[in-house]
C-alpha cells in the first residue's frame, strides 16, 4: 500500500514555472470559490471549489471535491492547481495525490501572485487584485 501523501510531498512551482507548464499542455485547476473565479481567473482554467462559504460554519471543505475533479480531469492529466494565495491549492493537491492523481503541481502564491507578476494580461492589476482578494 502506498504511503499517505502530505503537504511536503507536493511539488510547488512559482507562477512563471506554472505558466511554462500551462503552455506545455498542463491544465489549470482553480480551486477558489465560484464567486472568486467569476471575478477573474487564469485563461482556460477549470473551476472546482475546494471550500464553500456557509452561513453556519464559515468555510467548509467541499465533500465532493475529488469526485468533481474526476468528472472533468483524468487521473493521468497534468494539473497546475491554484487558489488565491496558495493555501487551499496545497491542501487540494494533497487530496488529489491521495485520490490517485499522479501529476499534480501547486502554484505558489496563487492567483494573487499571478496578478502581481503581470501574467493576468492588460487588465489593470489593482482591479484584479481587489477581485482576487475578494472575501464574501
Amino acid at each position: 500500500m502506498e504511503a499517505i501523501k502530505r503537504p511536503e510531498d507536493v511539488v510547488t512551482v512559482n507562477v512563471h514555472a506554472a505558466k511554462e507548464l500551462l503552455s506545455s499542455g498542463y491544465l489549470y485547476l482553480d480551486v477558489r470559490t465560484i464567486e472568486e473565479f467569476n471575478k477573474s481567473h487564469v485563461d482556460s482554467a477549470l473551476n472546482v471549489p475546494y471550500m464553500f462559504k456557509t452561513q453556519e460554519e464559515g468555510r467548509v471543505k467541499n465533500p465532493e471535491f475529488q469526485n468533481q475533479v474526476a468528472t472533468i480531469c483524468k487521473k493521468e492529466d497534468h494539473l497546475v492547481v491554484g487558489c488565491n494565495s496558495g493555501g487551499r491549492s496545497l491542501k487540494a493537491c494533497v487530496d488529489l495525490l491521495n485520490a490517485g492523481f499522479a501529476n499534480v503541481t501547486n502554484m505558489e502564491g496563487g492567483y494573487s501572485a499571478w496578478v502581481d507578476s503581470g501574467l493576468a494580461g492588460d487588465k489593470p492589476a489593482e482591479e484584479l487584485k481587489t477581485a482576487c482578494k475578494f472575501r464574501p
